[in-house]
């Protein structure tokens, strides 16, 4: 039987059209602005601001970008550092997850609560960063993704998800005689695609916006990922004006500054914007399976 809606259920809908809309636009339109800006001339920018005459475009910032070797290098190890960070920090969400999410797990409580006290008490940057040194990473990539691989927000949404897992299925192939590892990997994980998705968002969107631990436990720029490679060159092109007394100098550095800022910002996102789309499907369930439990 079909409802007619009321006027005011018509009201409430066109005002939640309304926010709907205006929560588009607030995302889009930056978005848009930096994409437009970055192919356009600097000095049109700065004068008239966005333009839609094709005289005002151009591809200067990405050709400056592209050829730079570091950025291509810096890219490169970013994908790299992110993609081995999302692998390393979903696996432990999981295969501690699990575990907690069994009824009879000995000590459940007990491990839960040291994963709790670690979400509100921290070692520090100065303790930690002697025990990476000891430990020998410095200056590898195991110091980028091992200190914050364990995410315990992570491992209680992977908990929550596996509690609303049917029982009956454990039973059932406990009966048939599968182990614990069996049951995991061949009836828990297939049926875990969507938090598995959410998590590796989660992981792979931290990681690669990330800068601060680079720039920390790394020495060698050969090693910097793209954020500290694209952080390095807009520190190096703010230039302090009392140190230039050559206006021309003073006017391209800017003029460089500006074509590289857009158009890092605008590459450093490709990534990201291309893979959402993929995990789109997975991410609401996958979020709303952890939260609604």
């Amino acid at each position: 039987m079909n409802v007619k809606p009321t006027r005011l259920d018509r009201v409430v809908l066109a005002i939640n059209y309304i926010l709907l809309a205006l929560a588009v636009l607030i995302v889009l339109v930056p978005l848009l602005y930096v994409v437009m800006a970055s192919f356009m001339e600097p000095t049109a920018l700065l004068n008239k601001g966005i333009s839609f005459n094709l005289a005002d475009y151009s591809v200067e910032g990405y050709k400056l970008i592209l050829a730079n070797e570091a950025m291509i290098r810096g890219f490169g190890n970013a994908i790299y550092y992110s993609v081995f960070f999302t692998v390393v920090t979903v696996a432990v969400s999981l295969f501690a997850g699990y575990p907690l999410a069994v009824e009879n797990f000995v000590g459940k409580k007990f491990f839960m609560t040291l994963f709790m006290i670690t979400m509100f008490f921290g070692g520090g940057l100065i303790p930690t960063f002697l025990v990476i040194k000891e430990l020998g990473m410095l200056n590898t990539v195991w110091a980028i993704v091992l200190p914050t691989a364990i995410n315990v927000w992570n491992i209680i949404l992977a908990r929550t998800f596996f509690k609303g897992i049917p029982k009956e299925l454990n039973e059932a192939a406990k009966v048939d005689g599968a182990s614990e590892m069996r049951i995991f990997m061949g009836i828990v994980l297939p049926l875990s695609k969507p938090i598995i998705f959410v998590l590796a968002l989660y992981a792979f969107v931290g990681q690669w916006n990330s800068y601060f631990d680079a720039m920390i436990y790394l020495e060698d720029q050969k090693l910097y990922p793209l954020q500290l490679v694209l952080r390095s060159i807009l520190i190096q092109n703010q230039v302090d004006p009392g140190m230039i007394t050559d206006r021309t100098a003073m006017a391209e550095m800017k003029r460089l500054s500006e074509i590289i800022k857009y158009a890092s910002i605008v590459i450093s996102s490709l990534p990201l914007l291309v893979m959402y789309p993929f995990f789109q499907k997975y991410f609401e369930k996958g979020v709303m399976v952890g939260s609604l439990k």
